[in-house]
């Protein structure tokens, strides 16, 4: 179900990118498409630009996470943030981009906080966002990356040994920070490193935050990529495939840029661990740990904030904290319109996350009767979907579908979702299952139950709470998935996502508050249900919650 749709989807982007598309007319291989690939004007600017935008923002994503663990792993405060960040993954990155946009642009709420105090009574003329250095694009992908990267690092911070490390370190006269980092974070990099490469992947090749918040003269690979991929001209298609062969070119470059980075990283490492570098009072890069974690925080719900008032908003003039008035007409008029993309997103994100769950509970109930895991080529394989860009694998399989002529765009695009939501499920999911104490299971077996009756009686309702969550996980990232949908839908098949990222470029704030507060309200719905349902399944049964 993984390794399958993405080697046809290369391979179907392979063969144009040489001229080979029969239906188009390319009937021999050759090296055109790359010459009038190469001649395109702004294309190397686009490349080193998605290039950087995906180590920049992985490696402040990556430093943040790792400053905010070695500071306060194993403290109430990690407690108490972990319930405030958890639901950050919830939000799709397209919401989090137009959140951070209502924030930060010219007649952002932010300038309107400060022009009283500095006496501007217009939008002044800066270019945030769509900046060229692309740091608005960053700071969007840094808000949504960090809480993916923080809450990675803390389902693997259980396999190392806090609490032992922290007293070896400070017996020897080593601070906090620097003993986590010395003694615990090469072992929980190890752990994280394939979402540290899925992140990479992600942020070089994103599509739908370089449209709200990237630059648009020239834009990222990816965009441009899209806007040959939708092209009337069909011919365009075979310049599309050369430029998603590019594009992961770009992406495997990232990658081993940033494998090159981890081995300095170790030297350097290892060089202050051996010349006695204690940092015995590093209170102060704490406490820039825990304010770069609340920026990120703050930003996120404040940028949800602004699009639920801009939903209701009235009149609403610079430089002005609050609308005049509130009205309900926004939603009125766009209620009808989304009725059909809320029914496709739905339908997508319940049918591909039903798929994904039962894939998972098949897969980790083998492995409880084999004893066997999948390992490390296991998680190779889970990660390789998000490791390889959407953009270079999807297009293949959305000219694989049609030429295939077949009519069944749901299931196409329930499929290729499918691809996407299972690995989040899988990972959610796993350690859970595995954590479950089988003697439950013994005991039942002992007393003449067969393995299947034991599944659906005692580990299934056992473990309704992590499943429910992996539900929500997988129905989340079912309903943040932008270029999937628009390619394998083809404008056919439109999604809340699709249409939100589709008003960017207008201009109209209300209508884009009512689409962008709709994607989001449709994860916290199904994240609600995952903690509501099993308290009420469990209110008589506390010794089953696990």
């Amino acid at each position: 179900m993984l390794v399958l749709p993405i080697t046809f989807g290369l391979l179907g982007t392979l063969l144009p990118a040489f001229g080979y598309l029969p239906v188009l007319g390319g009937n021999a291989f050759g090296l055109e498409t790359f010459r009038s690939l190469f001649a395109t004007p702004g294309l190397a600017h686009a490349a080193v630009l998605s290039f950087a935008t995906g180590l920049a923002a992985t490696a402040i994503s990556l430093v943040v996470t790792m400053l905010f663990m070695a500071s306060f792993a194993g403290t109430p405060v990690m407690t108490r943030l972990q319930h405030l960040i958890s639901p950050l993954l919830a939000v799709p990155h397209a919401a989090a981009a137009f959140g951070l946009a209502f924030l930060i642009a010219p007649s952002g709420y932010l300038i309107r906080l400060v022009a009283p105090l500095a006496g501007i009574d217009r939008p002044p003329d800066i270019l945030i966002p769509h900046d060229p250095l692309g740091l608005a694009m960053i700071a969007g992908l840094v808000a949504k990356e960090t809480p993916f990267l923080f809450l990675v690092t803390l389902a693997a911070l259980p396999q190392v040994d806090l609490i032992a490390s922290r007293r070896l370190a400070a017996s020897f006269g080593y601070g906090r920070m620097a003993g986590f980092v010395y003694l615990l974070w090469p072992a929980l990099y190890r752990q994280i490193r394939f979402a540290v490469y899925a992140v990479i992947a992600y942020s070089s090749s994103v599509v739908d935050v370089a449209v709200i918040l990237g630059p648009n003269l020239p834009g990222t690979l990816a965009t441009r990529l899209v806007q040959w991929m939708n092209d009337p001209d069909l011919s365009a298609r075979f310049l599309a495939s050369a430029g998603a062969l590019v594009q992961l070119t770009v992406t495997v470059g990232a990658i081993l840029v940033w494998y090159g980075l981890e081995h300095l990283g170790s030297k350097l490492l290892g060089f202050a661990r051996d010349h006695g570098y204690r940092l015995a009072t590093d209170a102060l890069l704490r406490r820039f740990s825990a304010l770069m974690i609340g920026i990120i925080g703050v930003t996120v719900f404040a940028g949800l904030g602004i699009l639920a008032i801009w939903s209701v908003a009235g009149l609403w003039q610079f430089p002005d904290l609050l609308p005049e008035s509130l009205t309900l007409r926004s939603w009125q008029n766009a209620l009808p319109r989304v009725l059909d993309p809320l029914k496709t997103t739905l339908v997508t994100g319940l049918g591909s996350t039903l798929a994904a769950i039962v894939l998972t509970i098949g897969c980790l109930e083998r492995e409880t009767q084999t004893g066997r895991a999948g390992g490390e080529r296991g998680l190779l394989i889970l990660y390789m979907p998000l490791i390889v860009p959407q953009i270079t694998f999807v297009f293949g399989l959305q000219l694989l579908f049609i030429g295939s002529g077949s009519p069944y765009r749901y299931a196409a695009l329930i499929l290729v979702h499918l691809v996407f939501v299972l690995p989040y499920v899988f990972l959610s999911l796993a350690d859970p299952w595995r954590a479950l104490d089988r003697r439950y299971e013994i005991v039942a077996t002992a007393l003449g139950r067969s393995r299947l009756s034991v599944l659906l009686s005692i580990r299934l309702p056992m473990l309704i709470r992590p499943i429910l969550t992996a539900c929500a996980v997988g129905f989340a990232v079912s309903v943040g998935q932008y270029l999937p949908t628009l390619l394998i839908g083809e404008g056919r098949l439109q999604t809340v996502t699709t249409e939100a990222v589709a008003l960017a470029s207008g201009n109209n704030r209300r209508v884009i508050g009512v689409y962008a507060l709709l994607q989001t309200l449709l994860p916290f719905i199904a994240f609600s249900l995952a903690a509501f349902l099993p308290a009420m399944l469990h209110r008589k049964r506390r010794e089953m919650r696990v």
